[in-house]
């Protein structure tokens, strides 16, 4: 990448445990996160301690399936790697986790030895959450302030129709689409999901998953595609935004039609795809009768995503905005009032 000086280009994702022991604290911190669970900070801490005991077990068994530990880590560090060596010049690629190592603190003590003199955050969310992205780019803050990181800073906020990432995701499904021959298979697009409330509050996540979906399918390009959005993952009580994941998958097999499970809310594989959608939803599928179950998989390091990450990443810098998206600004409709172009 052209320009004078070094750049940091910091790279955000959710985290996960390394080990079985880690499980436990790193459920904590994410239930302790003020954007997930917005109570007074005495009455959070006592919730998360709560939760993350009794979901430890569970989470660990899943864990258990992947070694014992997130591959998320190893998968982000190849994406930063590839960034990297696209932008080339004098740019190096940091990665700050939310919720386990390596820590916003951490790696804000990096950057400031790498003495940049520009920094770009960049998440790997490509649709803006005020619970993903949001939370994020606040302990970002915080801990560049502590770390004493006073340099000129880029804000990335979404790119959730970027055309890079929505082709890669296109090609993987006309690829897949292309191995049945004589029934029509149903597409699902899906991502994680949210409490309803916090979609009401504002957020845009929903409204920027949907665009995600609609992109792909225009790219698509195939006449009469069966496709619908639907949302994964959720947890606890509260009611979450829907169509569920599950439930799209039971109605397929009512139907008798194969799926294509095409997750678009993350970019690179972790506990939510290869445990979540691949072994229990497969199950949830095998039962439902839906006659094939098939997964594509994230864009993780693909070649195309990751150079249209550099070309915003390079966009970002030539901006003179602080906070930019991937068109430059704010695109989410009015009514999305917790947009962080919004909440600026």
């Amino acid at each position: 990448m052209t320009g004078a000086g070094k750049t940091a280009v910091v790279l955000f994702n959710l985290g996960g445990p390394d080990e079985p022991n880690a499980v436990q604290p790193f459920l904590f911190n994410l239930f302790n996160d003020p954007a997930i669970i917005g109570v007074p900070t005495p009455i959070r801490w006592l919730i998360a301690t709560l939760i993350s005991r009794r979901r430890a077990p569970v989470a660990q068994e899943i864990y258990e399936h992947l070694g014992g530990g997130s591959p998320l880590l190893a998968n982000t560090q190849a994406q930063a790697d590839a960034l990297q060596a696209s932008l080339g010049g004098e740019v190096r690629c940091f990665i700050a986790m939310r919720y386990w190592h390596p820590f916003a603190d951490e790696t804000a003590a990096e950057v400031k030895a790498f003495a940049p003199d520009r920094v770009v955050l960049l998440p790997l969310y490509p649709q803006f959450s005020t619970t993903t992205t949001g939370s994020s780019i606040k302990d970002w803050m915080r801990a560049a302030k502590a770390a004493g990181l006073e340099v000129p800073t880029k804000t990335i906020c979404c790119y959730f129709d970027n055309t890079a990432f929505v082709d890669a995701i296109a090609a993987r499904v006309r690829h897949m689409l292309d191995e049945f021959s004589e029934i029509r298979p149903r597409v699902l697009f899906t991502a994680h999901g949210l409490p309803k409330k916090i979609v009401a509050a504002g957020d845009p996540y929903q409204w920027q998953i949907e665009q995600t979906a609609a992109a792909i399918v225009t790219a698509i390009d195939r006449t009469g595609l069966d496709w619908i959005t639907c949302y994964q993952s959720r947890v606890g009580p509260l009611e979450w935004i829907q169509p569920y994941t599950s439930d799209v998958l039971e109605r397929a097999g009512a139907d008798g039609v194969p799926v294509i499970v095409v997750p678009i809310g993350f970019t690179s594989e972790h506990s939510e795809t290869l445990v979540e959608l691949d072994i229990e939803y497969r199950e949830l599928a095998d039962k439902a009768g839906v006659p094939s179950y098939r997964r594509v998989d994230t864009v993780g390091a693909d070649g195309n995503f990751i150079d249209g990450l550099a070309s915003i990443v390079k966009h970002a810098v030539a901006q003179s905005e602080p906070l930019t998206s991937d068109e430059s600004g704010c695109r989410c409709p009015e009514m999305h009032t917790r947009c962080m172009f919004r909440m600026r």
